[in-house]
């Protein structure tokens, strides 16, 4: 990743590069902008100190590419809170994506311990909003309702099993989807087949995030895919993750930016 990071680096724009109204404000105004209040945060930011420190052991029933810092099938939760989890920066990122474009039908493929859906939750709660979030471990996702619970969340759903069993079948039940975050499996053949599956359920202004888009080559490959797809107009290269959207009133076209 640190060479993919320097090609990033060396190729980053900021909004003095963007003459699209639609990303100039994009960027201006949601990609580096200020969340708002800290106070909205705080019980996420005090849950998520708390678990960092968790000494609780879970069992990791793990169907995706794994984690690059511990393999174990059993991990403490604290460890798991401080290699595993998005920071509050992306957090705070995908809160103000939800809030820009209104999003009410809100999938989040990969639970985790919770901390960053908590944050797609908290945007939507003011309009009624809705997130169907995914959870291949049984455990983890126990921990994740706790969380919820503790943070008084209530506006999501976690469905527990194996995303290539669930993620059709939940797809095609609900109405067109406003926004996906894909945090599952970080491999090319399992992102390609998800991606795929969300497409079938979108519309105009529906917006995908892609977590760790230079995280391996095969996530580069998926990602070269996904940009060149000809249902995709505007991408969008954060480095970390990136952005995709569906406007036909756009022409299609690649952006690296600093974030």
């Amino acid at each position: 990743m640190l060479l993919a990071y320097f090609r990033y680096l060396s190729r980053a724009r900021d909004e003095h590069a963007l003459h699209s109204p639609f990303l100039f404000a994009l960027y201006t105004q949601v990609i580096r902008a200020k969340t708002g209040s800290k106070a909205l945060f705080a019980p996420i930011r005090a849950l998520r100190k708390a678990l960092r420190t968790s000494r609780q052991v879970i069992n990791i029933a793990d169907y995706g590419a794994g984690s690059k810092v511990n393999e174990s099938r059993q991990r403490t939760v604290g460890d798991i809170a401080r290699n595993s989890q998005k920071t509050a920066r992306f957090g705070r990122l995908l809160f103000r994506l939800i809030r820009r474009f209104e999003a009410r039908i809100i999938v989040d493929l990969g639970t985790s311990l919770g901390i960053t859906t908590a944050y797609m939750a908290e945007a939507t709660k003011t309009y009624g909003g809705h997130v169907l979030t995914f959870e291949g471990c049984p455990e983890t996702a126990a921990v994740a309702r706790q969380n919820f619970e503790q943070l008084d969340v209530q506006n999501v759903e976690i469905v527990v099993g194996n995303l290539d069993e669930t993620l059709v079948s939940q797809i095609a039940s609900l109405d067109p989807v406003d926004f996906v975050f894909f945090d599952a499996n970080h491999r090319y053949e399992p992102t390609i087949r998800y991606f795929e599956t969300c497409l079938t359920n979108i519309h105009n202004d529906t917006v995908f995030v892609f977590d760790d888009i230079h995280w391996s080559d095969g996530m580069e490959q998926a990602w070269a895919y996904i940009k060149e797809h000809p249902s995709v107009s505007v991408t969008v290269d954060l480095f970390w993750v990136g952005l995709v959207f569906f406007r036909r009133e756009q022409p299609k076209q690649d952006f690296i930016l600093r974030f």
